[in-house]
């Protein structure tokens, strides 16, 4: 074996210069390089891309969400309340209340989702992170507030910075039939000024806005329901551990998830695109890898008399082979190996310095291309290159006639 390496190593760092198949050979080695870093860059792009939109739902979602497995809304037994801060792991927790409703501020109404919340609201969410307009909230549970997602201000025309916005929210009444006479009587009412407006992403702004659990009880007409339970898990502590030991506390009865549950569609779809990408880059590495069969096939023409020598002083067929293949297999690491060196360089100066750009950055969350870089990828463009660049070499070594190690098979 270790005469093979050597042979090998021989055939690839001491060709003439100017020899047809060494030239292949470095082209080979440099298409190699290219699409190795190509497909490292491109998958690094699309995490951080795919972080970013993350990110957003993180802003607002909580780490696990509790609710009831039927119906929309439940009324908590104390008992569950202390199984859920008992149980290790949670570092707080908030009742939720989410109604549709009817908003009307002036002559504009929209049809929006109002968010009753306690104090602990903003210790488990970072809304209050995203608050672009207005003070964000600090006070108690019952104190006066109500935080707009941008859309939603737009759309009903009000701003925090002028006191007289006043919004009415209309709720329908539980089972209470509209009259067409008197229409008004089918609806609850109450009044409350927007005093703060976020921004997220046009999901979240455009349909909610976040007032006192005390003001959505009053108009939904239900002082003890609740929609959900929002968990904010501690920073050292596992979340499907915490999320599997809520479940197993509480029961059949309610639905505990965590965020990527939460949103499982999004993660998959995400995660089906990252393949897709991976697989289409995959076929033009397939081709530059395969360009390392080309030169390893004009290699054995060119060696045909040291192949005759290594035949008469004893080496096997096996072992001749075996030469071939590892020059082949060298040349696909060495050209896998630079590429990653490369895709890592060039992935971390555009986390470090941004370099490049997006069009028109700044009306965008981020002003650069993101870029996050992850073991997994470049593990699995590894094995792909080598697993692809063994089978190349494999295929061509074959060529070596049986019996004749001085010509090649047809």
């Amino acid at each position: 074996m270790r005469v093979s390496l050597f042979i090998a190593l021989r055939y690839l760092i001491s060709r003439r210069k100017g020899n047809a198949a060494n030239i292949i050979s470095i082209i080979s080695i440099i298409g190699v390089t290219v699409s190795t870093a190509g497909l490292i860059i491109v998958l690094s792009v699309f995490n951080g891309f795919s972080g970013i939109v993350m990110s957003l739902y993180d802003s607002f979602d909580p780490d696990i969400s509790i609710r009831a497995s039927e119906g929309k809304t439940f009324v908590l037994d104390p008992k569950d309340s202390t199984r859920i801060w008992k149980t290790e792991g949670v570092s707080s927790a908030s009742f939720v209340l989410e109604e549709n409703a009817l908003l009307r501020a002036g002559e504009k109404q929209v049809i929006a989702t109002i968010k009753g919340v306690d104090s602990l609201f903003f210790k488990v969410s970072e809304v209050n992170s995203k608050v672009i307009d207005g003070i964000a909230v600090k006070g108690r549970a019952d104190s006066s507030f109500a935080v707009f997602g941008a859309g939603l201000a737009y759309h009903l025309g009000v701003t925090p910075s002028y006191p007289m916005n006043l919004v009415t929210v209309h709720v329908p009444k539980k089972g209470k039939p509209v009259s067409l006479l008197m229409p008004e009587d089918a609806f609850n009412t109450g009044v409350i000024r927007p005093t703060a407006v976020f921004a997220i992403q046009q999901e979240f702004d455009d349909k909610y806005a976040i007032v006192p659990i005390t003001f959505a009880r009053e108009v939904i007409g239900d002082e003890l329901a609740v929609s959900a339970i929002e968990i904010k898990v501690k920073d050292d502590a596992d979340v499907d551990k915490v999320q599997a030991a809520l479940q197993k506390s509480l029961g059949s009865g309610f639905k505990v998830q965590t965020r990527i549950q939460q949103h499982e569609f999004l993660y998959k779809i995400l995660k089906s695109e990252k393949w897709a990408v991976y697989l289409i880059l995959s076929f033009i590495l397939l081709i530059a890898v395969f360009n390392i069969a080309g030169s390893l096939n004009m290699l054995i023409i060119e060696k045909k008399r040291d192949i005759a020598t290594l035949d008469s002083i004893g080496a096997s067929l096996k072992q001749i082979k075996g030469i071939f293949m590892l020059e082949g297999a060298l040349a696909t690491m060495g050209g896998a190996l630079i590429g990653m060196g490369l895709g890592f360089l060039i992935c971390f100066a555009q986390q470090e310095f941004g370099i490049i750009k997006l069009a028109g950055g700044e009306g965008y969350l981020v002003e650069n291309y993101p870029v996050e870089m992850q073991a997994a990828d470049f593990m699995n463009v590894l094995v792909l290159v080598v697993s692809i660049g063994l089978l190349a070499a494999i295929i061509t070594s074959r060529k070596i006639a049986p019996g004749s190690p001085g010509k090649t098979g047809s």
